[in-house]
């Protein structure tokens, strides 16, 4: 399985990482916080039943932080 899949969406690009670790309501509130306040990042959701989190990003670079932030707030997207 992917730890991420990446698309063009309207001029931003999004990715997906897999993320087992998201449980409840407050990981999503967590995570769509955290991540959501990574400079070019213009949208992310998180699914606690899925364990999925979707970002998109004004450009690509922004994805190397949003890896960054999720490992650090206890989130890792799964490898």
């Amino acid at each position: 399985m992917p730890i991420w899949i990446e698309r063009e969406v309207d001029e931003m690009s999004e990715k997906r990482y897999m993320v087992p670790n998201i449980s409840c309501g407050h990981c999503v509130a967590t995570i769509e916080r955290e991540v959501g306040a990574v400079v070019g990042v213009e949208r992310v959701t998180a699914d606690a039943d899925s364990k999925w989190v979707t970002v998109a990003c004004e450009n690509e670079s922004c994805f190397a932080e949003v890896e960054r932030v999720l490992r650090e707030i206890g989130y890792p997207p799964e490898s």
